[in-house]
């Protein structure tokens, strides 16, 4: 499938219009196993309608007019109940309005296809949900793989070719993740780019916004749009744009994900960006106040829903995710005020640290895991979300806006990533630097 920037030039030049492009796309999706929670058929439909009137008419709203996409089924939309992938919101009542980002992409004619599953509230880096099914992940070829979470159905929607884009949010991995395990450009913003109101929290001071797509130009695009801007990208020279290749995480990796991150940044190198293989303090810095201290996420998130795990609707939740969320019940507060503290010193180092250079990691240490051995086993559950999302963990505690990019693939054709990370707030800047890369990437 193309991407959002092609399938917007092909309504252009009337090779395609919006209602072809929905009506492929709803029966992609009911034909998805697991992928959508719901779809908003007559919403689209009306969308779709008028979106090819403006082409028609040679005035599309924007450069994304008539463009399908998707939404995490944490983002409010006006008559249609937000569940966060959890059985006891089944029924909630359904949002009044549209959440404001929604509105936003809606005014600039994108069509919302449906709201795509993703693990219980938000709360993994899997994306195995029993209660709504499990979407599985479309390059696995061997057994069924996990399609990586939170954000699990938004990436498979995108992979899969039932949309170009969808939106996700991200805590601790939940773009980035699902991302490389599918093959996918995923963009993390910082957590106050967009606005997150009528999106169902998390960790309100971690959670952040933005697409998984199929181009950085996508991603690209979608920001400007969010952002009421209209610009032509085209990738600049890397040479002399400097990177740093945090080398220390390199030995915890699979060599597929070590051989194909060292091998893009040999591409880097050759046309001419300048790369520092070096460790990052800061980065460990923040590893280690994690392993050692914990997540500052745990806290949050056992607060948002402490009235819940002491309702009798604490049953309905996946136990998985109802252990994880308890465990921060007992912890003292001068954990959480170290967390703060420290997080805000680490923040502070990571800008001398970089010092305008682009931080370079593997997105996840390995490719897509089976699903069946982590759907009967809780304990192996438990381990590999923490090996999943302990890569990405860092730049969430930090409020890194983070890009990762496809790779390359391991033997059995599964996806690897590399993602590109900055200070908080430096997203412009980093989303041009990420085209660049895309340019020269030969994955």
């Amino acid at each position: 499938m193309s991407d959002a920037t092609s399938m917007a030039e092909d309504f252009a030049h009337g090779r395609s219009d919006p209602v072809q492009a929905l009506e492929h796309s709803l029966d992609l999706a009911r034909r998805a196993s697991s992928v959508f929670i719901s779809l908003t058929a007559d919403r689209a439909r009306r969308e779709a309608e008028a979106a090819a009137a403006r082409w028609r008419a040679g005035q599309p709203l924007g450069p994304f007019d008539g463009v399908p996409l998707a939404w995490k089924d944490l983002f409010d939309m006006a008559g249609s109940v937000t569940t966060a992938g959890a059985a006891y919101r089944r029924n909630a009542p359904a949002a009044a309005l549209d959440a404001p980002v929604v509105a936003l992409l809606c005014r600039a004619g994108m069509v919302s296809v449906g709201k795509t599953n993703l693990s219980e509230l938000a709360y993994s880096g899997l994306g195995l949900n029993p209660h709504f099914g499990t979407p599985h992940n479309p390059h696995a070829s061997d057994q069924p793989r996990i399609p990586g979470g939170s954000s699990s159905g938004s990436a498979v929607a995108v992979a899969a070719g039932i949309v170009p884009i969808a939106m996700g949010t991200d805590t601790a991995g939940s773009i980035r993740i699902p991302s490389a395990f599918n093959g996918l450009v995923g963009y993390r913003s910082s957590s106050r780019r967009y606005n997150r109101d009528g999106v169902f929290p998390l960790a309100r001071t971690l959670d952040s916004l933005g697409p998984l797509a199929r181009s950085v130009r996508d991603a690209l695009t979608l920001d400007d749009i969010l952002h009421g801007r209209t610009h032509t990208h085209t990738a600049r020279s890397l040479k002399g744009q400097r990177f740093v290749l945090e080398h220390s995480v390199l030995s915890h990796v699979e060599p597929a994900v070590g051989n194909n991150l060292l091998r893009a940044v040999e591409q880097l190198k050759a046309a001419g960006a300048l790369v520092e293989n070096r460790e990052s303090p800061t980065f460990k810095g923040a590893l280690e106040l994690i392993h050692q201290h914990g997540w500052f996420g745990a806290f949050e998130a056992f607060a948002l829903h402490q009235a819940l795990l002491d309702s009798a609707d604490a049953a309905q939740l996946d136990p998985r995710v109802r252990r994880r969320l308890e465990t921060a019940r007992g912890l003292p507060a001068s954990q959480l005020i170290g967390l703060i503290e420290a997080r805000q010193r680490l923040q502070l180092q990571l800008v001398d640290d970089l010092d305008g250079a682009i931080l370079i990691t593997p997105t996840v240490a390995h490719v897509a895991p089976a699903l069946a051995p982590l759907e009967a086993d809780d304990d192996l559950f438990a381990t590999t979300n923490l090996a999943t999302l302990r890569l990405t963990m860092p730049g969430s505690l930090l409020d890194m806006p983070g890009v990762t990019l496809p790779s390359g693939r391991d033997a059995l054709g599964l996806p690897t990533g590399m993602l590109l990370s900055a200070p908080m707030g430096e997203d412009a800047r980093l989303l041009r630097a990420a085209l660049s890369v895309e340019s020269v990437l030969n994955v």
